[in-house]
């Protein structure tokens, strides 16, 4: 190797790792330009045209910062913007989730429970008659349930934006004939409507909401007229009952200790999954655990489905929403909607 190649070759790898700093440094630059706008516009404590206006001045702060970084290679704009996004990051750390709220009538209330021996007491259980989605009558129920009596563990899969996402239902089924049925819900206020980008930026608490199957499934079969599944899922007794405590270990949870939601850490799924991973060691993790759509094809990967049946067998027998809907409000709902699913081996 020459002498000239010697001298010439730091300079050039200078020059290279210069390059890839800066280019490091406008990718960031321009993520929290994005982040820091969208945080704004969703979380600063001031009114919504003042949001819109400290949204607006973080981009134009942060375009600055940028323009004087690149032109000028101004080591106070590479010191100022870090403390810039430190402060905003300290302040969107700070802010706080909260029980009280002017919530939506359907999300007024949590779900809590009290165990005594192997019966379980759930306090607002709720029993909406459902005649629109703007008119009902409201019915909170106090509701005991003896898990020694648990003999059926069902998964509802609601779709109502294509094939990728559906809405998570657990439904736990008693020898007596009765059922109660787990969400976990955005907990909206009342002049809120559910926004995938909000559910990034604080804008909902979680609410784990235990119904009455004629209120949460005809609500969306009937009402909403989302395209629903029902699964049987194959579990020990034992498995029932621990998925059923994490359900009311959760509630209780978040009655004390309030959580934002979160659209793909914290949503009705991954939530699911990490109550199971309790019951389940080394259960997988899975992309099919954010698009939730596609759900029950992996339960049936780890052979929690009715045996004996392809997937489409299942999902053919597990669409509910004509049943539901010649149902309709009778009292036997729960039974009539399972009419024609497989059962699981005894």
């Amino acid at each position: 190797m020459s002498l000239d190649t010697v001298d010439e070759t730091p300079p050039a790898r200078r020059h290279v790792l210069g390059m890839l700093l800066r280019g490091i440094s406008v990718l960031v630059i321009l993520g929290f330009a994005a982040w820091g706008a969208l945080a704004l516009s969703y979380q600063a404590p001031v009114s919504p045209a003042l949001r819109i206006a400290a949204a607006c001045g973080w981009v134009l702060f942060s375009i600055a910062c940028l323009v004087v970084y690149l032109r000028r290679r101004s080591r106070l704009a590479a010191l100022i913007y870090p403390l810039a996004i430190a402060g905003l990051l300290f302040w969107w750390d700070s802010i706080p989730a909260r029980n009280d709220r002017n919530w939506a009538d359907d999300l007024a209330q949590t779900t809590v429970g009290v165990v005594n021996g192997p019966d379980v007491t759930l306090a607002n259980v709720r029993n909406f008659d459902w005649r629109t989605e703007t008119d009902y009558a409201v019915n909170w129920e106090t509701r005991t349930y003896d898990l020694d009596k648990l003999a059926s563990v069902d998964l509802l899969l609601s779709y109502w934006s294509g094939p990728a996402i559906a809405h998570t239902l657990v439904s736990f089924g008693f020898t007596d004939g009765s059922f109660v049925t787990f969400s976990v819900e955005i907990r909206k206020e009342k002049h809120e409507r559910f926004s995938e980008i909000g559910g990034f930026f604080k804008e909902f608490e979680t609410s784990i909401i235990a119904a009455d199957e004629r209120d949460i499934v005809r609500l969306r079969t009937n009402i909403r007229k989302e395209d629903v599944y029902l699964y049987r899922i194959a579990m020990t007794k034992p498995a029932m009952r621990s998925l059923f405590m994490a359900y009311v270990d959760q509630a209780n949870g978040l009655a004390e200790t309030p959580r934002f939601y979160n659209t793909i850490t914290a949503n009705c799924t991954t939530i699911v999954y990490e109550m199971v991973a309790r019951i389940v060691p080394d259960l997988p993790l899975d992309y099919r655990l954010i698009f939730s759509g596609y759900l029950a094809e992996y339960i049936e990967t780890v052979k929690g489905l009715t045996p004996g049946f392809t997937l489409e067998q299942l999902r053919a027998a597990g669409r509910i929403i004509m049943r539901a809907q010649d149902v309709d409000n009778a009292p036997d709902f729960s039974a009539r909607i399972r009419d024609g699913i497989p059962p699981l081996p005894l």
